[in-house]
């Protein structure tokens, strides 16, 4: 019985090492991503006035690097917060942590060099090579074409600098320590020609992540195989209402597969309308986390790549209940 306790421990013993080896492989080796490339990005009027269209348009790094105003519906930007970071994302949204959005203005990204803000949109590594939670979609940004990034970054050089100290974000363990080997180097791919209208579409697409919120997730927020773009996923607001995004493949019934372009393009345009006036929304009441003024912005010829590309998506039933009040049993 002895030599069996003895032989446990040995066991027991080399499985601790064994672990205790790992953490200590997987700390000091990951993120393993190359280092930030020397750039050095102008500030051009036409590459700030790209940037400016993607951050506001495309990608909408504005969204969540900005206060949203959730009084009115789609959440517009809180005037004069433009890029100040600060919104806090928890463990109240289904998250393994609580997580900040990032100062961006010239006050929160002065100790960046351009290249290592590239490294840091495009892979979720810090200039401190921390990883960032992927809240911030990067391994989208990470395909696009590097031009497109470069814009960005010049565009958000020239915001009005706030002066807003954001905590640090902090992911829950094991998810903390899981965190270090997700960050991968950037796989950028050459924007394609707008003439190539679903090529293009398709890459418009990546650069906005909508199959990251339009596709439901597991448990531990990664997105479930199969389902892209079925839509479902769900989002918590403070009162503990739930909306969830709608299915944006083909199917006819729960889908847009119905849809004509005219249709697509309104939905979006609909919000630039001089006419139109953003309703308010009382805490409980129906409301949407999909930034609509926002991908308002965006060029019609891009909207309707969008469309072009949505069109090759197969159709897949899955009827959605956007919005369940708070306590609802749905």
């Amino acid at each position: 019985m002895k030599k069996f306790f003895k032989v446990l421990a040995y066991v027991i013993g080399a499985f601790v090492l064994l672990i205790v080896c790992g953490v200590v492989y997987i700390s000091f080796t990951f993120p393993k991503v190359s280092p930030a490339p020397e750039l050095t990005i102008d500030t051009s009027s036409d590459r700030v006035a790209r940037g400016a269209y993607l951050a506001n348009h495309v990608t909408v790094c504005v969204d969540c690097h900005s206060v949203r105003d959730f009084s009115q519906f789609s959440g517009p930007i809180t005037p004069g917060t433009l890029g100040s970071g600060g919104d806090r994302f928890d463990q109240s949204m289904g998250l393994p942590g609580v997580f900040y959005a990032r100062n961006i203005t010239p006050v929160g990204i002065s100790d960046y060099t351009d290249g290592e803000l590239f490294r840091l949109i495009t892979t979720g590594v810090t200039n401190e090579n921390r990883p960032m939670f992927p809240l911030m979609p990067y391994s989208y940004y990470g395909k696009m074409d590097p031009e497109d990034i470069y814009d960005i970054i010049s565009y958000i050089r020239t915001l009005e600098p706030i002066d807003n100290d954001v905590p640090d974000s902090k992911a829950d363990f094991p998810v903390s320590f899981i965190l270090k080997t997700i960050p991968k180097d950037a796989s950028p791919e050459k924007k394609p020609a707008k003439t190539d209208q679903i090529a293009y579409g398709k890459y418009l697409i990546n650069a906005a992540a909508c199959m990251e919120c339009h596709t439901p997730v597991d448990a531990q927020g990664g997105l479930l195989p199969g389902k892209e773009f079925e839509g479902g996923r769900r989002f918590l607001f403070p009162d503990g209402s739930v909306v969830r995004t709608a299915n944006i493949t083909q199917d006819n019934d729960t889908g847009i597969g119905s849809w004509t372009e005219d249709m697509f393009v309104g939905k979006f345009k609909q919000y630039l309308d001089s006419g139109y006036h953003l309703p308010k929304v009382l805490p409980g009441e129906f409301n949407s986390v999909m930034p609509w003024v926002m991908y308002a912005g965006m060029e019609e010829s891009d909207l309707k790549a969008i469309y072009s590309y949505l069109k090759t998506l197969a159709p897949v039933s899955n009827q959605v209940v956007k919005f369940s009040p708070a306590g609802s049993s749905e």
